[in-house]
């Protein structure tokens, strides 16, 4: 039977390949990158930001931080002069390194921080069941739990 197969698939100029490697999970293929923000009943809300792609973490972070624009919605993270955020990861956790002190953000900012990332990580093709460290460099390096987003459940 399988040998049937294979002789009609070649008959009709079909041949059979070897294993196709799919490459990269697609990135860049987005109108833009989604942040998430706090809206008036201080609950978390994404917001689409127009960029032409969906970019790395790091680059969604710096939006992020950037603010909200005016959008009607606030954030629970200090403005900061400096908005770049070192990224590195290990097949389970994403550690983030915040140009921040610990009291620059509220519970719901670490929120918006955690949801933004695993955002960008899953639409980039990365698994829900990821978890994110963030950590904060000024004036010391401290550390908070690895952390999950609510409005991103893990599959399964």
């Amino acid at each position: 039977m399988c040998l049937t197969a294979v002789l009609l698939l070649a008959a009709c100029g079909v041949r059979p390949s070897g294993v196709d490697g799919g490459g990269e999970p697609p990135t860049g293929i987005a109108p833009g990158v989604t942040l998430y923000f706090v809206n008036a009943g201080g609950e978390l809300q994404p917001q689409l930001r127009r960029t032409g792609r969906l970019g790395t973490v790091s680059e969604a972070l710096a939006l992020l931080l950037t603010g909200p624009g005016d959008s009607g919605l606030r954030t629970e993270i200090a403005p900061a002069t400096t908005t770049r955020v070192v990224v590195t990861s290990t097949e389970r956790v994403i550690r983030l390194m915040l140009p921040l002190t610990v009291e620059d953000v509220t519970p719901l900012g670490i929120g918006q921080i955690v949801c933004t990332t695993l955002g960008v990580h899953v639409q980039s093709g990365g698994a829900r069941s990821m978890k994110v460290q963030v950590q904060f460099t000024q004036p010391a390096v401290e550390s908070a739990a690895d952390r999950t987003c609510p409005l991103i459940s893990p599959a399964g």
